[in-house]
């Protein structure tokens, strides 16, 4: 019998869809499970308000009546508009290490793509910078963050097999805080702040981290938007995304800089690392989910590094850095001596230049492709 291909409409299949790497990775010590309940939302309109502002369809490949493969794809006219590109996106693919089954996955997708009348496909991509990007091309030896994401190393060479050529790669890194800062850092961090009247602002419940969820996400807009993937955000959906990562911050761990009139100057969002014990839940809260994650909170062993964000015209005046320090102050007095980044761009070499004065290694790698008709 050959490869099935049915697209995804109906609830139960997507269930499928979001099942599938349960299957996939059960045996590999390596991958972290995503909240299924979290996985179901961003696939449903009514929940998701990105698939409000683009084109989406999502297909499962079945083989001998067994659920093998999945894939979507979108077309973002936000994104292409940015761009001056016409390209669709796919996004979530998952399969076996069966060429029919990627041959037919990748040959419906690039089917649609050629209808919607666009030039070329990239990807995987998210519907945002925010959702899932990249395949995994190197590290596949460590656990992700659970920003991040896990995929088998024959990934790669199915993309590489039918032609996909690389776009672009994001670098994650490991760092190692010291006992103490250096002497050098604390006069530098009280020269920036006298200069430029900066200021540090450090939260111990969420009620005080309250007032700057929309000052956050709007200089996110600002900061991010020349990156690649990356398109201005609407409002509604930068609420969705506030709205399922602000209910397990933890407000020690958000760092925000004010200018000398108060305004936002940058922020850095870091997460005691809830890896293992997503691991733990097995993509659910319950029975016992929500207790691993709480634990994990609570007594963070590491922390995973999830967003910094800088106002365009002072990201070369040294606030990251103070945002860095500011980090380590808390992480050190926890206890904390270990942190994991989410992807940074390759060429975002004023990002990557911020680790050089810390003990760090570059460990993962995943990667973008790109395919023109």
């Amino acid at each position: 019998m050959g490869i099935i291909i049915k697209e995804v409409v109906t609830n139960d299949q997507i269930k499928q869809f979001v099942n599938l790497p349960f299957e996939l990775y059960k045996h590999n010590k390596y991958w972290v499970p995503a909240l299924k309940s979290d996985d179901l939302k961003a696939l449903m309109p009514e929940y998701n308000p990105a698939m409000e502002i683009c084109k989406y369809k999502f297909w499962l490949a079945f083989k001998n009546n067994k659920c093998v493969g999945r894939i979507g794809g979108l077309i973002i006219p936000l994104w292409n508009e940015k761009t001056g590109e016409s390209l669709a996106r796919f996004t979530r693919p998952e399969f076996i290490d069966d060429e029919e089954v990627v041959d037919k996955l990748m040959e419906t997708f690039e089917n649609w793509a050629k209808n919607e009348k666009v030039n070329g496909v990239m990807g995987p991509l998210g519907f945002s910078n925010l959702d899932q990007s990249g395949v995994l091309v190197e590290g596949h030896e460590w656990l992700p963050s659970v920003a991040s994401g896990y995929h088998h190393d024959y990934y790669q060479n199915h993309f590489e097999r039918l032609g996909y050529v690389k776009e672009i790669d994001w670098l994650e890194f490991r760092i190692t805080f010291p006992e103490s800062l250096p002497e050098k850092s604390y006069k530098v961090a009280n020269m920036l702040k006298t200069r430029f009247g900066l200021k540090s602002l450090n939260f111990t419940n969420k009620k005080q981290l309250e007032p700057f969820k929309d000052k956050i996400f709007a200089l996110f807009n600002d900061a991010f938007f020349e990156l690649f993937g990356t398109y201005r955000l609407p409002d509604k959906l930068v609420r969705f995304y506030f709205e399922k990562y602000f209910p397990i911050l933890n407000p020690k761990y958000v760092k925000v800089i004010l200018d000398k009139e108060d305004g936002l100057a940058g922020f850095i969002i870091a997460l005691p690392s809830l890896s293992k014990a997503m691991q733990k839940a097995g993509g659910k809260i319950l029975p016992f989910g929500w207790w691993h994650i709480k634990k994990a909170l609570e007594k963070p062993v590491e922390i995973d590094l999830m967003l910094t964000g800088v106002r365009p015209e002072l990201q070369k005046m040294g606030v990251a850095a103070l945002l860095m320090n500011d980090l380590w102050e808390t992480a050190n007095a926890d206890g904390v001596k270990y942190v994991e980044t989410t992807g940074m761009l390759e060429n975002n070499h004023v990002a990557i230049q911020m680790w050089k004065s810390f003990d760090h290694i570059q460990h993962k790698r995943k990667r973008c492709y790109r395919k023109m008709f």
